[in-house]
């Protein structure tokens, strides 16, 4: 909220003013009631599923930014760790760190990483600068807890030899749309999707507890359709669907203004090569007007249509689709005599996205041919760390 003009007078003549936490009364009484069962005794999880299960709304959903199907354990836990809601300011419990995208390839560049300081290197402010919404005997008690449950080891036994799952990441569960986990059953690997029924009945979902795959069933049929689409009879025909399909993902309308655009930019090129060579600058000058002018409208036009200034994904021609497919067919003759984690690397390469209907027993399978992000993750992510519940 707003509490008043800047107590610097610079930065008040500039128009810059204070702001302060408020309190959400709805969410303060849901913060009340995890700090007070989770001192009676009650799990992270139990109290995750006794909110799912009253209806109340967990943090995204609450705040509307994002689309939250349930409390989760992580939102408890988060809330339960949070010391602002004691009144006081806190700095320093993240910072930023510059880490190599590929420990391998130095030529990528860095990417910057959030993470989360020790506690005693915590800034507190000594006076409340915003209504409390737990006093600090009860933070006190309920960071105790929680630390001494983190203090807990869990003795495992060493696996005898890594289980690596061929398409970690690439199978997705075509009812709640969430990755399915790689699992291990008689020494089989399979992808199993669990679905608290807390959740189920929250949001209306027709959803088993839990949905298991088995890989064996998956990747027979994967190499087949690969080496069939990518087979020298049918070559042909897939680069035609691989066109075709991108006319109908970016529309028309697009298209035109992009092809204007890059008309344009020829012009221009064109008419500076005349000034070197000696034209009239008089004549050239108005023509370079012109159709900067055009340009300028196009681009207008492509921002309104797309939301943005970044250059939509440019067409391939059919020339560099066919050089693509040829190397990817090339990579699919190996996959016979793969490894596992050779599998893997090649799925991952050639984009793949699987989707599991466990009602009719398919998978869908797409692969987006150059459509791949460096290294699989974007260098830039969302670095922004979303507000928690309640402030």
């Amino acid at each position: 909220i707003d509490i008043g003009p800047h107590p610097n007078p610079a930065k008040a003549a500039d128009g810059k003013r204070l702001h302060a936490l408020a309190i959400d009364e709805p969410a303060a009484a849901v913060i009340q009631r995890i700090f007070a069962e989770f001192l009676a005794g009650y799990g992270i999880f139990a109290i995750a599923e006794r909110l799912t299960r009253d209806g109340i709304p967990c943090p995204s959903a609450h705040d509307r930014h994002r689309c939250g199907l349930a409390w989760s354990k992580s939102a408890v836990r988060a809330i339960l760790a949070n010391p602002r809601y004691t009144g006081r300011q806190v700095w320093n419990r993240q910072r930023k760190d510059e880490v190599l995208i590929d420990v391998t390839d130095v030529a990528l560049g860095h990417m910057t990483k959030m993470r989360w300081n020790d506690q005693d290197k915590w800034i507190f402010s000594e006076q409340i600068v915003h209504p409390p919404i737990i006093d600090d005997q009860t933070f006190g008690q309920a960071h105790q807890l929680l630390a001494a449950k983190n203090a807990r080891q869990v003795i495992r036994r060493p696996r005898t030899s890594p289980r690596p799952y061929v398409l970690r990441g690439l199978l997705c569960c075509g009812i709640c749309t969430r990755r399915m986990q790689g699992s291990r059953n008689n020494d089989q690997a399979y992808y199993r999707c669990t679905y608290p029924s807390e959740y189920t009945r929250t949001n209306h979902v027709r959803h088993s507890r839990g949905v298991y795959l088995r890989e064996a069933e998956i990747l027979p049929e994967l190499d087949v359709w690969l080496s069939t689409s990518l087979d020298p009879a049918h070559l042909s025909g897939t680069i035609e669907d691989l066109a075709a399909s991108q006319e109908q993902a970016i529309p028309h309308e697009l298209v035109t203004l992009r092809e204007e655009i890059g008309t344009c930019d020829q012009k221009l090129a064109q008419y500076r090569a005349a000034l070197d060579s000696g034209a009239d600058p008089a004549v050239v000058g108005q023509w370079i007007t012109e159709t900067q002018a055009l340009k300028l409208a196009a681009d207008a036009r492509l921002r309104a249509a797309t939301g943005t200034t970044r250059p939509g994904p440019a067409r391939m021609t059919k020339e560099q689709i066919a050089a693509t497919v040829t190397a990817i067919r090339d990579l699919t003759q190996a996959l016979r005599d793969a490894s596992t984690e050779d599998k893997a690397e090649i799925y991952a390469g050639l984009n793949l996205h699987l989707t599991y209907n466990p009602g009719e027993r398919t998978v869908a399978v797409r692969a987006e041919v150059g459509q791949t992000c460096t290294k699989g993750s974007c260098p830039r992510g969302d670095l922004n760390p979303h507000a928690l519940y309640g402030h």
